[in-house]
């Protein structure tokens, strides 16, 4: 089997398990908060920290829901069995990145391992991350190029794969669909709120041996929780969220 043939096979098994990469971090997010502390030992620097961490991971959501809002139907999707592209996109998002969900996924992570206050972890975040993604996008890009042949690849020259080109920017062809983006993303909140919840309310626990809950934290991990339940509701008992064809 010729090189490419292998890549592009590792990369649709690795396209159908992506969801799933953070798994992977567990037990080193569990060696690394053995050694968990407060930045500068000062309450009020490891806030700003966390808030920081906040922030990156909330850029990183925000890409997503901007990508998926602004997309049409069949494409930029969370299907795992295959790769899916109706149409090619190249507005928007897609004119100065040519993968904002991944861009997306990456900052979201990020911002959790940083919340680990351990420079050795984000790099072997960075390092896994890149592996990983290297071979699901050298996939998709495969069979976007097979699809639709000379518009890809003249998209593909002019932008780059994972960090974004400002001047290239294009106003995207299609109305943000505030549904289909809430419905695409409910999970990644409430999961990027819960796990920072977790970290912080285990981080106290080793260094003080007792639960000690911030207000903060106990009122965000109370939006996640509610809003995954009010979509999941939603979503399986009414059709407020259902799509209109555009």
């Amino acid at each position: 089997m010729e090189i490419q043939e292998e890549f592009e096979k590792t990369g649709n098994w690795l396209f159908r398990w992506r969801s799933y990469l953070p798994l992977a971090l567990i037990p080193l997010f569990l060696l690394a908060m053995e050694k968990y502390h407060y930045l500068n030992n000062s309450e009020a620097s490891d806030n700003l920290w966390e808030l920081l961490c906040l922030f990156i991971s909330f850029l990183g959501l925000g890409i997503r829901v901007w990508t998926v809002g602004h997309t049409p139907p069949r494409t930029s999707g969370r299907n795992t069995r295959a790769q899916i592209a109706d149409t090619l996109n190249t507005t928007g998002i897609y004119s100065i990145v040519r993968h904002p969900l991944y861009l997306g996924n990456f900052l979201m992570i990020a911002g959790i391992v940083m919340f680990t206050r351990h420079l050795w972890l984000m790099l072997i975040y960075i390092l896994l991350f890149a592996l990983y993604y290297e071979r699901i996008i050298f996939a998709e890009e495969a069979f976007l190029k097979r699809k639709f042949g000379q518009d890809f690849i003249d998209w593909a020259n002019k932008t780059p794969a994972f960090i974004p080109k400002f001047k290239n920017y294009c106003p995207p062809a299609n109305k943000f669909n505030w549904k289909k983006a809430l419905k695409a993303e409910y999970n990644g909140f409430a999961a990027l709120l819960l796990s920072m919840f977790a970290l912080e309310v285990y981080g106290d626990w080793l260094i003080q041996h007792k639960i000690d809950l911030d207000l903060h934290w106990i009122v965000l991990s109370g939006i996640g929780i509610l809003t995954w339940i009010t979509v999941r509701f939603l979503k399986k008992y009414t059709r407020v969220l259902d799509i209109t064809k555009r």
